[in-house]
């Protein structure tokens, strides 16, 4: 009697994990993890990366590599994508190894980790019967972070293990990469998206996720994103949840930003021109009661004074003014008095041409 109950409650257990495997399916999933490029086609804009990876795809050697650029513009991602189609699904968790900046990366993780997966030879082959390279591949994405006793252990590392081991090193600013270690890879600089390639992008993730926008909506998306797609996405699915059955507009998308709209930069600047200084110390105020970024208020002044008619003496100097500014704010200066001090500069070049 026992054996037949022990048998008859095993088609229920079977039943719950079933269950919670269908749950597991249906997760979520950010939309910037969601549409990232599968394969190297899918890459969008960085035509000399691709090139290279598509060459080694197709069974030619792949070298060190150095991707370069500015955040949001398919380093990890196309690396990841070729990494992916290079080993396939099996063999990709055995071949790859990803550190990133959030794992600490001194010069005992390179002697420990790095090494140690270096000297592993390669084995096994695709179960799919394509042709699998005769390496490993160590991603270290922001690799501009580590320290340069761990950039100068690795170097030796990269020549050692150069038979069975590829290195792809990731950063934002190739300065901080030590000498001995770009002379080592093929460098390649990742552009900032141009805008019809993003808005390309953000309107194919419109029509699957099936979302109502604007053109307008679509246009000041890639323009507070400046390059960044993945920012773009984030944005885009930000404005989509907050306006579940509404259009995603302009206004949206800039109060979304923290963008300061166009028109108060406009309203601060003829009041540098034509208003008086009291004038200008509450505009100000107002600005920063609002609670919009000094920084932001900065950049966003810079782009209106380089379009302003002014002459180049007197654009030449607000610009100075504006590269003290940020200084100043990036040392911890008050917001306030920073940004009355450059507009009080602006109002003083502008007096100057009446």
């Amino acid at each position: 009697m026992q054996a037949f109950l022990k048998g008859a409650a095993k088609p229920q257990k079977e039943k719950v994990t079933a269950g919670l495997s269908t749950e597991k399916k249906a997760k979520p999933v950010p939309w910037v993890e969601k549409y990232r490029p599968k394969c190297v086609d899918d890459v969008a804009f960085q035509e000399e990366a691709v090139a290279v990876l598509k060459k080694s795809l197709e069974g030619a050697d792949l070298p060190n590599l150095l991707f370069y650029g500015p955040p949001g513009t398919g380093k990890t991602s196309t690396i990841l994508a070729a990494a992916r189609e290079l080993f396939g699904p099996e063999l990709y968790r055995q071949r790859v190894l990803e550190l990133n900046a959030s794992d600490e990366r001194g010069i005992q993780v390179v002697r420990e980790k790095v090494k140690k997966f270096a000297k592993l030879t390669v084995a096994g082959t695709r179960t799919d019967g394509k042709h699998c390279p005769p390496f490993k591949i160590i991603i270290l994405d922001e690799a501009d972070s580590m320290t340069g006793a761990a950039q100068a252990a690795l170097r030796r590392t990269m020549e050692k293990e150069s038979r069975t081991t590829r290195f792809c090193l990731i950063c934002n600013y190739v300065s901080r990469i030590i000498e001995p270690l770009t002379s080592r890879c093929s460098k390649f600089r990742f552009k900032p998206l141009g805008n019809q390639i993003q808005e390309k992008r953000l309107l194919e993730i419109c029509k699957k996720e099936d979302l109502k926008y604007t053109k307008e909506g679509i246009a000041a998306l890639v323009r507070v994103s400046e390059g960044d797609l993945r920012k773009a996405i984030t944005f885009l699915q930000s404005a989509a949840r907050l306006n579940l059955d509404k259009e995603i507009t302009e206004g949206v998308i800039v109060e979304l930003a923290g963008v300061v709209p166009a028109k108060l930069i406009d309203n601060q600047l003829q009041i540098c021109y034509k208003g008086t200084f009291e004038k200008l110390q509450v505009a100000v105020k107002n600005m920063a009661d609002e609670g919009y970024a000094a920084t932001q208020i900065l950049s966003q002044l810079h782009e209106a004074v380089i379009e302003e008619d002014l002459s180049d003496k007197q654009k030449s100097a607000i610009t100075e003014k504006m590269a003290e500014v940020d200084k100043c704010l990036a040392d911890g200066a008050d917001e306030y008095l920073q940004i009355l001090s450059l507009c009080s500069v602006i109002m003083q070049q502008s007096s100057h041409s009446n």
